[in-house]
């Protein structure tokens, strides 16, 4: 079993824009004023050099486009409706913004099978959804694929039943917690623990500030110790940045890269980058018009496809 892989799928946006409907608990989305056609060209460009940035490392990138057929402003975070498995199942998830459903496609499965990806098995949650309950993939879950283990920071997105239900049918041993940001002075529930949390294959980027639970951040922290994982601890401002919103790839010759934005790598200390370069080198690349208005970074862009080949 291995931590990482050398193929990404990425959904190319075509109508990008701050998505009112992930809002009202996504604290890290603000307004841009400049009009939404804008945002979206601006999106474009940020998405396409992120993408040729990832090829030049060596990294295999399977783009598809959004579709025109629905408002799917949020299409470009595919990470969050569906995951990819060493033996071959695909795991969909119920998604909290009722126009974010919308981003779950048939064809992009059909698309991978056409690349010579087997799909064995389809392990669908979305039913949740007419219970009002969500758990939105490798946004809410962080998979140590190797020591079998998922992390998941409960919020209006994550549900603890459908995170254990998740975690019996895959295999993992769950980690649960809840983390926060503070927002006008009041602690608010982090909306996603991908954007607090990177586990790599061997160190973990973590803030453990957004922690408040004392045994709660102990036992996150015996978990990743314990499986030999350097700690690279960040702070609110730094996670703020997206440093917590990042994802170790493999690139050519299965070299190993951590990927963030140009904001999160701008936010390390020298410290924190000494230690990430003693496990692996950086890629970074711009994505401000993406951070700004959809709430998420690097991570959330990309979804890892472990699916075995023909």
């Amino acid at each position: 079993m291995c931590q990482t892989t050398n193929t990404i799928l990425m959904v190319r946006p075509i109508n990008f824009r701050k998505n009112e409907q992930t809002a009202v608990n996504n604290f890290f989305q603000e307004d841009i004023d400049i009009q939404n056609t804008e945002i979206n060209k601006k999106a474009q460009e940020e998405f396409d050099g992120f993408v040729f940035k990832l090829k030049s490392f060596g990294v295999n990138v399977i783009v598809v486009s959004d579709t025109e057929k629905s408002d799917t402003p949020d299409s470009i975070f595919p990470n969050n409706w569906i995951s990819f498995h060493t033996d071959g199942t695909v795991g969909l998830y119920p998604m909290f913004a009722e126009n974010r459903r919308l981003e779950r496609r048939d064809d992009i499965l059909t698309e991978l099978e056409k690349s010579e990806f087997i799909i064995e098995n389809i392990v669908d949650y979305t039913s949740a959804e007419d219970e009002g309950l969500f758990l939105e993939g490798t946004g809410s879950i962080i998979l140590d694929r190797v020591n079998n283990k998922a992390y998941c920071a409960l919020s209006d997105r994550a549900d603890e039943n459908l995170f254990i239900e998740f975690c019996e049918d895959f295999e993992y041993t769950p980690i649960v917690f809840v983390a926060y940001q503070t927002v006008k002075g009041d602690r608010a529930v982090i909306y996603h623990t991908n954007v607090m949390m990177c586990v790599a294959e061997t160190f973990a980027v973590i803030c453990l500030d957004s922690i408040d639970n004392k045994s709660e951040k102990k036992n996150v922290l015996k978990h990743l110790k314990e499986d030999g994982k350097q700690v690279i601890d960040i702070t609110e401002a730094q996670m703020h940045s997206f440093a917590g919103n990042m994802l170790q790839v493999r690139g050519e010759k299965d070299a190993q890269f951590l990927v963030m934005s140009k904001a999160a790598h701008e936010s390390l200390t020298q410290s924190q980058l000494a230690k990430i370069n003693n496990h692996c080198k950086i890629i970074s690349s711009s994505l401000e018009t993406i951070e700004t208005c959809g709430g998420g970074s690097a991570r959330c862009m990309m979804a890892e496809v472990f699916l075995p080949k023909s």
